[in-house]
């Protein structure tokens, strides 16, 4: 495999697929050093170790899967050398389980254990994991098209032993770590600057795609504060740039590049969708409305690979204006089940429901179809006919989506169908 300078190199140059560029691909599991004393390992995550000169300090863990290999990566590389400290850049639990190993190890080797920074919302949204095990483990297993028989949310968390709130600053050997608080994917992220070196560890407010600012099942992202902190890191003058996801930037001037085009996209969206709802403007008409600025989405670390600008522009409706989406009926609304039964009756029955929604798949409108083919679904849930074609539906307009988790949504409903299910990742949607 080429080396992962060379390799981004041609990420930079979009001179490789989307597919391969996705953010949560992985790429490098025994770990590269790319800069001196720099050991960059892409699982799922990032998870870029520093030798200070006077042990190791982690900036971000990896998910369950990385542990072992992780600390493998690590130690090919400083065989002796002590895990001091790692940094969470955030609550996502591809960041954080990175860390026993070296805990287990400094146990054995009477080293100093390891002490684990974060900022302090951390803590309550590991407690609200726990008390939200199987919510999580449902959406997920829509979201990243995981077997429901196998999958299950992870109940135990190292809790961070450093906690700080807006900055802190520590040191470890010859170099600084300033660590900075801001909210973007999470109400918890932390980016650490390291000014000795020039290197900035954005943890995912950067992910080399369109940034994870919508995700439709997760809690609220904050688009507007996202691109303050990209704006705040784009005026440090870092000349390597470690991310959440994807691979490391090269150099100041891309470094400023990426992080700035991103700010740009969030704001243009953010600021579009206000205007639009202090106009009194329905979501309805702001999600079809609201647009990316033309040509932000075709750089190559811009691209719409597995969040969508749509979702985004939902999770901003969100933080101004509350759930309800300004329609009237939806206010205080008749059960799914009960309005599909009557427009479904006012059609004539199934048949002709099915027949239009067949017809707008051939003419390839599989927005409206997905709308008929659901209220069939729901007015006679035991309807093969209806499943059949429900499956068929989604399934292709799965095929039409970059972003992964709009696919992965869709073809979750398309296997639920194919089992005459409308859901498999817990009780069925009603």
């Amino acid at each position: 495999m080429a080396g992962i300078r060379d390799l981004s190199e041609r990420y930079w140059q979009g001179d490789v697929d989307s597919e391969s560029m996705h953010p949560l691909r992985v790429l490098c599991m025994e770990g590269e050093e790319i800069a001196d004393g720099v050991l960059f390992y892409k699982g799922i995550a990032g998870a870029t170790t520093i030798d200070t000169g006077g042990g190791l300090v982690m900036l971000d863990t990896g998910a369950v899967r990385d542990a072992e290999p992780l600390h493998a990566a690590v130690r090919r590389w400083r065989a002796a050398t002590p895990l001091m400290g790692a940094v969470f850049s955030h609550h996502h639990v591809d960041h954080i389980f990175g860390v026993g190993p070296f805990e287990q190890e400094a146990t054995e080797q009477g080293w100093p254990a390891p002490r684990v920074y974060a900022q302090a919302n951390v803590r309550p949204n590991f407690d609200r994991y726990r008390k939200t095990l199987g919510w999580n483990t449902a959406i997920n297993i829509r979201q990243f098209a995981l077997p429901p028989a196998r999958f299950s949310w992870p109940s135990e968390y190292r809790y961070p032993d450093i906690e700080y709130e807006d900055r802190l600053t520590f040191r470890q050997g010859d170099l600084t770590f300033a660590l900075h608080a801001g909210r973007g994917e999470t109400d918890d992220a932390t980016w650490t600057w390291i000014p000795e070196r020039r290197i900035l560890a954005p943890g995912d407010l950067f992910i080399y795609a369109t940034p994870n600012a919508g995700n439709p099942q997760k809690v609220q992202r904050y688009a507007g504060e996202w691109a303050t902190a990209l704006r705040q890191m784009a005026g440090l003058g870092a000349e390597l740039l470690v991310p959440g996801h994807g691979l490391p930037i090269f150099g100041t001037e891309r470094v400023t590049e990426a992080l700035t085009d991103t700010a740009l996209l969030l704001e243009s969206l953010e600021s579009q969708t206000l205007a639009l709802m202090n106009q009194g403007a329905t979501l309805d008409r702001v999600i079809h409305e609201v647009r990316a600025p033309d040509g932000l989405l075709q750089k190559p670390y811009l691209k719409p690979v597995y969040d969508d600008p749509q979702f985004i522009v939902r999770n901003i409706w969100r933080l101004y204006g509350g759930w309800w989406d300004g329609e009237p009926d939806s206010l205080l609304p008749a059960p799914r089940a009960e309005q599909a039964e009557t427009w479904v009756a006012l059609a004539g029955g199934l048949q002709p429901v099915l027949d239009r929604a067949a017809a707008l798949l051939a003419d390839g409108n599989l927005r409206l179809a997905c709308h008929l083919v659901e209220f069939a679904v729901l007015a006679e849930p035991e309807s093969a006919a209806a499943h059949d074609l429900r499956r068929e539906i989604y399934a292709t307009r799965a095929r039409g989506q970059v972003s992964t988790m709009g696919q992965n949504i869709l073809n979750h409903a398309a296997l639920a169908s194919a089992q005459r299910r409308r859901d498999l990742a817990g009780e069925a949607l009603g």
